[in-house]
């Protein structure tokens, strides 16, 4: 075996180690791994290099600390009670269509952030009760919500897997929107009426709305989903006229949540702002930490040597060690797997369209947040519907989850011809 066999084998240990046995944060253990890896190598301590790939993911970062400080104004201001409020008493006797909507609510702040813990422990928090007042089981609403936060986490505009895929082969986080809606949006519809269409029951108005927070809608009206609104305005003139509007998404988010300290109920800012910091600090360490990982990974040769051998295997092993390996190393961190395999991965499957296959990737990736001992997806979802052991949940997701790994090697198999009708 060469040398880099051994070296791969002996950062990835050392990082397993760190994460199980000793219990480290992922972003120390990425840390240990990447130093693991220069040390063993004969490169010493190479500050330079562990420097580097910190900022190898500096605007992911920036991105994702905006976002969630956005995400933290718009729920602190009420916008998102709001928005659950006006799509139940719009549909509430439309199942076919409140449930679908419902999950888009609980989706979206993983589409803001990147993070299906953010999207599970705000929006998933709202969406869960009014599940179980129509008539939802506990454990249905659970895996609901931790479905929605994975689906979340992968629908556009913030990919964090897909920008940690892409950034490990230099390609921008470009053109990736219909790829990731084409990819996650059916499943969220099928998904939703799944889990919750066979037990909604039609529940009258008056019966509901002593149970939801009306009284900030009633006061604020329709100008708080402003900030929201801006956002997207922003979003959609950034890509199509960016020359006027080319500001960047953190720009963007701090707008709009400059924004949110006036549309609804009055909160601290700074103080919003700091929890939203801190809540984000493990996704940022994480990225921190990947970065420096990737970057030893392609000073000692590793990375090549792993795309290599990857180019050798046989097409059906390829796919199937996609759809097995990247969901068990999910289970440590899904940010984690989309750098020490789908990086890799996506190197060796460089015949097919890259940005679909990296969004396809990524969305198996995601899968990691549903994997035991970690699950965090599942594990908060499981707190907030109030069951004592989350593998209740776990068990409704584990059919949803090779669904999930099917349609994502589908969009692989067939990248070129699917990239080819959009």
């Amino acid at each position: 075996m060469p040398f880099e066999f051994y070296l791969f084998v002996a950062m990835v240990g050392v990082f397993i180690v760190a994460a199980f046995a000793i219990k480290l944060p992922v972003s120390l253990s990425m840390l240990a791994a990447s130093v693991t890896g220069l040390l063993v190598s004969g490169n010493g301590l190479a500050v330079r290099h562990l420097v580097e790939g910190t900022f190898g993911y500096v605007d992911t970062i920036l991105v994702i600390a905006t976002a969630m400080i956005f995400m933290r104004a718009v729920q602190e201001s009420g916008a998102l009670d709001a928005l659950n409020i006006v799509i139940v008493r719009r549909f509430r006797n439309v199942p076919v269509l409140l449930l679908p909507l419902l999950m888009l609510v609980a989706m979206f702040p993983g589409m803001i952030t990147g993070s299906s813990s953010a999207s599970v422990l705000t929006a998933g928090a709202v969406v869960a009760p009014v599940l179980m007042i129509l008539g939802l089981p506990a454990v249905n609403a659970g895996a609901f919500i931790a479905m929605a936060g994975i689906l979340g986490m992968i629908a556009p505009p913030v990919n964090i897997p897909a920008m940690i895929i892409g950034g490990g082969i230099d390609m921008p986080f470009v053109g990736f929107e219909i790829p990731l809606l084409l990819l996650t949006m059916p499943l969220a519809i099928v998904f939703s009426l799944v889990f919750g269409l066979r037990h909604i029951k039609k529940v009258s108005w008056e019966d509901l709305a002593p149970k939801l927070d009306t009284e900030t809608y009633r006061k604020y009206g329709p100008r708080l989903f402003v900030p929201i609104l801006v956002v997207v305005v922003l979003m959609v003139l950034g890509k199509t006229v960016p020359q006027y509007f080319g500001m960047g998404l953190p720009l963007m988010f701090l707008l709009g949540a400059a924004l949110a300290c006036f549309m609804g109920k009055r909160f601290n800012p700074l103080i919003a702002a700091k929890a939203a910091v801190n809540d984000a600090l493990p996704v940022l360490g994480i990225l921190a930490g990947v970065g420096m990982f990737i970057q030893v990974m392609t000073l000692t040769g590793v990375r090549g040597f792993v795309v290599v051998n990857a180019l050798s295997v046989p097409p059906v092993m390829l796919y199937a060690a996609i759809a097995i390996t990247i969901p068990l190393f999910g289970a440590v961190s899904s940010f984690g797997a989309s750098s020490v395999l789908g990086v890799p991965f996506l190197l060796a499957l460089l015949g097919k369209d890259q940005i679909m296959t990296a969004a396809a990737l990524s969305l198996i990736a995601s899968l990691g947040d549903f994997m035991p001992p970690t699950a965090l997806s599942a594990i908060f979802a499981a707190q907030i519907v109030g069951i004592d052991k989350y593998s209740r949940v776990l068990k409704l997701l584990i059919v949803p989850s090779l669904v999930i790994i099917a349609w994502s090697l589908v969009f692989i198999v067939y990248s070129k011809q699917i990239a080819a009708v959009y």
